[in-house]
């Protein structure tokens, strides 16, 4: 964050000071006391069951210098009406004093967010300094925070902007109007909200509305619905995607045993190998999205290549690892929908699993899906039955996938159930996927087995 002394912020955000206005911010704002850094300011809250102004005094002790809320604290306080829009008018203004020098990328999609915003910030911190979101904070409060973390070194601000209802993103792009637009898919996540794939894509279409004059659409040519958004840009469109007109193309997939793509993408005038250390076909795509936005940035593609080998995603997006019992996990816990599970379990088919050893998908209740929930988990069982040798759901949810998956369905009723029935079932030969929605906290499922 660029330096701003306490009464300069009070004056941005029409509030006033509580305390000593001489105070000067140096360091990212924080919602949560224990992540305040030397210099920070503490944004309070008042929920439902707690009251982050009572722990002004916790942040300050871990270095924060002033607090902003609605009403006095133990640190010097910018006090206002609305703690969430003076949050977003503070963020606003420091983007607006940064704006030269600073290219602007913001992200959408149905899925694959966070993993394509990791692997374009992999690549554009390597060209230079760049501040992205950090996991999946891509709401009205996450996309402002990730904006007072830039300074005047950052050259690429990468912005994560997630939707659950339409006029969402567009909220998001009035605080700052990007530069470039990714948008990944229109897919099934938070169809109960939305209620149809039309109202999706026209959320998602709101990023490309959304852009800064002459800014660059990056749309993914294998989906129609985010093709069709090409009307929406007033400048330069890049696609990326398998499809043969695309303008980044993916060519040449291929998995290792260990699940990792290798591929090569191909653009109008180079080509370059890629090899990922992720797990996942899929991922190959998000790093074709994510190579088409360095190239409109004006990252070279071997460069963007180099990078891409290095990357590391977020937590719990398809984390392989051993266990104490010689049987590998695939921990893809953090978030769940038809399309991510899919692509999940292909990932679990595509691993080579010794002589003897099984496939396990350990599946929870994907959310937010409406009126086609229960089809829509019964066709993810029969999806999981074709991949997997045994197919475990997790809680009464997750029910009707057991009922798609036929015969290879083990239904558990709850985390603890799934957990104990793994440590007494799984051999040194098994390999486990554990996916669901944030809500069923399969998390903990994966953390009692690692």
């Amino acid at each position: 964050m660029i330096p701003l002394g306490v009464a300069e912020i009070a004056t941005i955000v029409g509030g006033t000071v509580e305390g000593d206005g001489t105070v000067t911010v140096t360091a990212p704002a924080v919602l949560d006391s224990r992540l305040a850094e030397p210099g920070g300011l503490f944004v309070a809250f008042a929920g439902e069951h707690t009251d982050g102004h009572d722990y002004a005094g916790r942040a300050g002790r871990s270095g924060a210098v002033a607090a902003l809320g609605t009403r006095a604290t133990a640190l010097p306080t910018v006090v206002v009406d609305d703690a969430r829009a003076a949050v977003q008018a503070l963020a606003a203004h420091v983007v607006a004093r940064l704006r030269d020098g600073l290219t602007v990328v913001g992200l959408t999609g149905s899925q694959g967010k966070t993993s394509t915003k990791d692997l374009l910030a992999a690549v554009l911190s390597a060209a230079a300094p760049t501040t992205a979101t950090l996991g999946s904070l891509n709401n009205e409060l996450g996309v402002p925070l990730t904006m007072l973390r830039a300074d005047a070194a950052t050259r690429f601000l990468v912005l994560e902007m997630g939707a659950r209802h339409i006029g969402d993103i567009a909220a998001l792009t009035g605080l700052v109007a990007p530069d470039t637009a990714v948008v990944l898919n229109v897919g099934q996540a938070h169809l109960g909200e939305f209620g149809s794939r039309e109202a999706i894509a026209e959320a998602k279409g709101e990023l490309v509305r959304g852009l800064a004059p002459g800014g660059t659409a990056i749309l993914n040519a294998d989906d129609p619905r985010v093709v069709a958004m090409r009307s929406f840009a007033e400048g330069p469109v890049l696609t990326f995607g398998r499809a043969a007109h695309a303008d980044v193309r993916v060519l040449d997939l291929a998995l290792d045993a260990l699940g990792r793509p290798s591929f090569t993408l191909r653009t109008a005038d180079a080509s370059a190998p890629v090899t990922l250390p992720l797990v996942g076909a899929h991922q190959a795509l998000n790093a074709s999205a994510a190579a088409a936005a360095a190239l409109a940035a004006g990252v070279p593609l071997d460069a963007v290549a180099a990078a891409l080998a290095t990357v590391a995603l977020s937590k719990w997006r398809l984390e392989r690892r051993a266990l104490a019992c010689g049987a590998t996990l695939l921990n893809d816990s953090y978030n769940a929908n038809p399309d991510s599970t899919r692509a999940a379990l292909d990932a679990l088919r595509a691993l080579a699993v010794p002589a003897g050893g099984r496939r396990i998908a350990v599946l929870g209740a994907m959310l937010e899906l409406g009126a086609e929930s229960a089809a829509e988990h019964r066709a993810i069982g029969a999806y999981a039955a074709a991949r997997a040798d045994l197919v475990a759901t997790v809680g009464a949810a997750a029910r009707p996938i057991a009922d798609g998956a036929g015969d290879r369905a083990v239904p558990l009723p709850d985390n603890e159930a799934a957990a104990d029935w793994l440590r007494t079932h799984l051999t040194s030969d098994d390999t486990v996927l554990v996916k669901a929605s944030r809500g069923a906290r399969l998390d903990e499922v994966a953390a009692a087995l690692a």
